[in-house]
């Protein structure tokens, strides 16, 4: 069982460098990342024009330009250990990431890539969960695997690591928030060990990047926008997990939470997740018959946010001025911007692009962007 994909071609060798130097660079994410292939065509070109793009957007200097000396020397290390950097598109990339429009440009890989490839179901939780949320847990994610699902799980303690063990013999994907040399939580370096013989592990973050409280919100959208749908069992309010079922509605995959005790703190997010419209399960055969319709289409590469404008040359300062006073620390969104502005939508997106490649500007999720 594979998802179905439509693909692009394999990087060449220069290109995957130039790539990891962009993605390396000071003050670009995944989303400007991609705004500044969408302007420029490539990642060379895009190296090239940065220094400018930050001065025209009020940096003072122009911010950190990853080396290609860098760079290779990444390639070189991951390789060592077993990583592979791979893009959208390519063997080992999961299919249903790629199509998001925050999805990482290179994403380090390790382990069976086969496992990569395969539909998977995100089962999350609480980390201190109670003995039936753990046994629930394994036995889900066990009959899924048997099914022919790809687990995927962050490798936390509580319900990832239940899940993650009871699949590791059909295959489990770890999500990590540092780097592929830097686990978290340390006691569960055996259980990824464990793991990658039969499973695999993935991470948008440089080798030596020690997790920090920041990037396990950014590690979860990896979590749910691999999936067809995440299952979350237990949560109390206010969890991770809760931000991890938010991000998979807002990806537009499903979400399903498993009902507990109202006298349980620790059911109360997945209770109020059922109340919201999320499935709720009881059994395998719920999460398998919501997934299947979903699964006979086609996965199609590039189905993110479209940006069609090509770079219209640098704005003048009135039309730079206008679009930097609509901004503010509230975000806005995108469309609302351009309306207002009265300008070309490849205008607005450049004079973002300035601000953000100097440091002024913060991206949100569904299109929304506000001044730092």
């Amino acid at each position: 069982m594979h998802d179905r994909t439509t693909g692009a071609p394999p990087l060449t060798d220069q290109d995957r460098i130039d790539r990891l130097r962009l993605i390396r660079t000071d003050n670009v994410g995944p989303r400007t990342f991609r705004s500044l292939l969408n302007h420029f065509g490539d990642a060379r070109t895009a190296l090239d024009r940065l220094p400018d793009l930050a001065r025209r957007g009020g940096a003072a200097r122009a911010g950190r330009i990853c080396s290609e000396e860098t760079a290779r020397a990444e390639l070189v290390a991951s390789k060592k250990i077993g990583v592979r950097l791979v893009a959208p598109g390519e063997a080992g990339y999961p299919p249903r990431l790629a199509t998001l429009d925050d999805a990482p440009p290179l994403l380090g890989v390790r382990g069976t890539l086969e496992t990569l490839m395969r539909p998977m179901i995100a089962i999350v939780g609480s980390r201190n969960a109670s003995g039936a949320g753990l046994k629930f847990a394994g036995q889900l994610a066990r009959e899924l695997g048997e099914a022919g699902f790809t687990i995927i799980s962050g490798l936390a303690r509580g319900i990832d690591q239940a899940a993650h063990r009871a699949s590791i013999a059909s295959g489990t994907v770890a999500a990590l928030a540092g780097g592929h040399d830097r686990i978290y939580p340390p006691e569960h370096e055996d259980l990824l060990a464990a793991l990658l013989e039969t499973g695999a592990a993935i991470s948008e973050m440089p080798l030596g990047h020690v997790p920090r409280a920041h990037d396990f919100p950014r590690r979860n959208r990896l979590i749910s926008g691999a999936a067809l749908g995440v299952v979350v069992v237990e949560a109390a309010h206010r969890s991770g997990s809760l931000i991890t079922a938010r991000m998979a509605a807002e990806q537009g995959r499903e979400v399903f939470a498993v009902p507990g005790s109202p006298l349980d703190p620790r059911a109360a997010g997945a209770n109020d997740l059922i109340k919201q419209g999320a499935t709720l399960v009881t059994e395998a055969a719920d999460v398998i018959n919501a997934v299947q319709p979903i699964m006979a289409r086609p996965v199609v590469l590039g189905a993110g946010e479209p940006e069609s404008d090509s770079f219209d040359g640098e704005p003048d300062a009135g039309e730079r001025a206008r679009i930097v006073s609509l901004l503010g620390p509230s975000p806005i969104l995108l469309d609302d911007l351009i309306r207002m502005a009265g300008t070309s939508p490849a205008i607005v997106r450049t004079v973002l692009l300035e601000l953000e490649l100097a440091g002024r500007l913060e991206r949100h999720g569904g299109g929304m962007v506000s001044l730092i």
